[in-house]
């Protein structure tokens, strides 16, 4: 996904599964955050400082009782634009 067409609010899905990598101290590392297909809000678009040309998207999905979850850190190749059809999400 081309992360300079985001903006926060724009919604976006999970294009593979999501994984703790430690960054979010109130879950367990490796916990799954996303499932591939979860949607999820675009909360803010960054970059790291050693990394300036290559946007950090912080994105808040759903859980299953459609409550959105903790801010995650993701790259653009993380995310999809297009809500995955029926048979995608079985």
């Amino acid at each position: 996904m081309e992360s300079a067409q985001l903006n926060p609010g724009d919604l976006v899905y999970a294009a593979t599964d999501i994984f703790n990598d430690g960054g979010i101290p109130d879950l367990a590392e490796d916990a799954l955050i996303a499932r591939a297909g979860t949607r999820g809000v675009v909360v803010n678009v960054g970059h790291l400082e050693e990394d300036p040309d290559r946007a950090l998207l912080l994105i808040r999905f759903e859980g299953d009782d459609l409550i959105l979850g903790p801010p995650t850190g993701c790259w653009a190749d993380e995310l999809t634009g297009a809500a995955p059809s029926v048979t995608d999400r079985t």
